[in-house]
């Protein structure tokens, strides 16, 4: 798999080794208790202030002084690894017993809790407290395999002053969106749309689930896709026509998409005016590495849906080896970095959504729209343990194949293949 939430874990923790209120070097070694956190690299701007970094690090310097132990950092960057993904370094590291801890992307939270290489973490006593959309996206054959800092939601960045220019409400439905992209093409918006090869599956899970998170219908709805009774083409195909349209109108650089990184490719364009729409997670509202700071009013808002703005929910965690060699000390730590205390201190400096359903803080003004759907449980979930086929990143990997030319009937030719497999096992 590959690694489809990078672009958000790359904005969730530290690159650099965390020795706070522990000195290693002055310590007896057989007195030494450590355990290794393996998470990618925060930004890639080594100097550019990050937000996320601190929050975490307050919790987990909580979690030293607790508990007396050391959190040592195994980091991930792209320039180190080439041409292998966060994902593909983490799978290996995870089925090698390399590290203790380890912060994952919902694909491989998925691959390696069948594996069973993955603790179960319902035990902890901050697993009592979490939010059910966070137990459900995560449970894998009964155990809770991983618990994050913060529930990733995404959603659409629209910079509100161009459509207020051209007296456009925002967007409720597909037919809405199409129309707004119209009238900003026609006036010499030349992308309305900025994408990049990771996020625009955010777009089909929206279309997809709509109805079948928030129809009433949700579990019997996935066990027909799992017996094989439903097809997940006939749920994607909606999604995939709407891309298709978005490109050959023009709305979607299709070319430019498939090579762009998450925030690299579309981030500037969209900060400099020159387009009214990408699309992001919830962190990138609050920090200056992404869209935290533009010269203008900016909204976060839901994807277009056929019931209203949908905003979608992937789920990120740390979870702990099965076989881990501190499997004790890293369990205590994830029970200090996941408790209300100290997720109250990562959202309140973070501005996020927590995973637990005793912590609430006050969103900023742009991410209202979106915040306001999710506290009425209006919501899509971009990754699902409970559904047999893998949903957010083979969704990637296929919307990447219609970016590079591939038909819609090829495309959910690929899902019914892949959905044939799962059935087979």
């Amino acid at each position: 798999m590959a690694a489809l939430l990078t672009g958000t874990a790359v904005l969730i923790i530290t690159a650099c080794g965390n020795n706070d209120g522990f000195n290693l070097a002055e310590s007896d070694e057989a007195d030494v208790r450590f355990v290794t956190l393996f998470s990618p690299m925060e930004k890639t701007n080594p100097d550019a202030e990050n937000v996320a970094r601190s929050a975490c690090d307050k919790t987990i310097v909580l979690a030293e002084e607790k508990l007396g132990v050391s959190v040592d950092y195994v980091t991930y960057t792209a320039e180190n690894y080439q041409d292998r993904t966060y994902d593909d370094v983490a799978l290996d590291r995870a089925r090698n017993n390399m590290d203790d801890i380890y912060l994952l992307n919902p694909d491989v939270i998925k691959a390696l809790g069948e594996e069973g290489l993955l603790m179960d973490l319902s035990g902890l006593a901050c697993a009592e407290n979490l939010r059910d959309v966070v137990k459900t996206a995560n449970t894998i054959n009964g155990k809770l395999v991983a618990i994050p800092q913060e529930v990733v939601a995404y959603g659409l960045f629209i910079n509100k002053d161009m459509f207020d220019q051209y007296q456009l409400e925002l967007p409720e439905t597909p037919e809405d969106f199409l129309e707004c992209c119209r009238v900003f093409k026609e006036n010499g918006i030349e992308t309305p749309v900025g994408a990049n090869r990771w996020w625009l599956e955010t777009f089909v899970l929206a279309l997809a689930y709509a109805d079948l998170y928030n129809g009433g219908n949700t579990e019997a709805e996935i066990a027909a896709l799992n017996s094989g009774e439903s097809k997940y083409s006939d749920y994607m195909r909606p999604g995939f026509e709407f891309l298709q349209e978005m490109i050959d109108r023009g709305y979607i650089d299709a070319e430019k998409a498939l090579v762009s990184e998450a925030i690299e490719g579309e981030g500037a364009d969209f900060l400099a005016g020159k387009t009214p729409i990408v699309m992001a997670y919830w962190g990138a509202a609050n920090t200056n590495t992404a869209y935290g700071n533009p010269d203008f009013n900016m909204l976060v808002i839901g994807f277009p849906s056929s019931r209203g703005q949908m905003p979608v929910m992937p789920m990120t965690g740390f979870g702990v080896g099965a076989a881990a060699e501190h499997a004790e000390d890293a369990m205590d730590i994830m029970d200090v970095i996941l408790s209300d205390e100290a997720l109250q201190v990562y959202a309140e400096t973070n501005k996020v959504i927590s995973p637990s359903k005793n912590v609430e803080v006050e969103c900023i003004p742009a991410l209202k729209p979106l915040n306001d759907r999710i506290q009425e449980n209006v919501y899509v979930l971009g990754a699902n343990a409970n559904m047999n086929l893998e949903q957010w990143g083979n969704t990637c990997l296929i919307v990447r194949k219609l970016l590079g030319g591939a038909t819609v009937d090829e495309c959910m030719a690929e899902f019914d293949r892949l959905q044939e497999e799962t059935l087979a096992k």
